[in-house]
């Protein structure tokens, strides 16, 4: 059964999104549901229970980031050493 808290209302068209709110949704009937859904527009709206759902922003890598990531990466490659 569905309780209403404190909501937080997620319009979304973004597929992983939408996928991970239904599965929460049908997992947790009691914290969230999906309220709406437009089949034309393929947004989809969620009521989540305040508390329940977070996102984190992250400033874009510097070139000297991506560079010395880049480099890692080249240098860590398993790929290499199965042959």
């Amino acid at each position: 059964m569905y309780v209403a808290y404190s909501l937080t209302h997620i319009r979304t068209h973004n597929t992983d999104l939408k996928n991970r709110l239904t599965a929460y949704a049908v997992a947790h009937p009691d914290q969230g549901r999906q309220t709406d859904a437009d089949p034309d527009t393929g947004c989809m709206e969620f009521d989540i229970a305040k508390g329940r759902f977070s996102f984190r922003l992250t400033a874009p890598y510097s070139e000297e980031r991506r560079k010395a990531a880049r480099q890692y990466a080249r240098d860590s490659n398993a790929a290499d050493r199965l042959k």
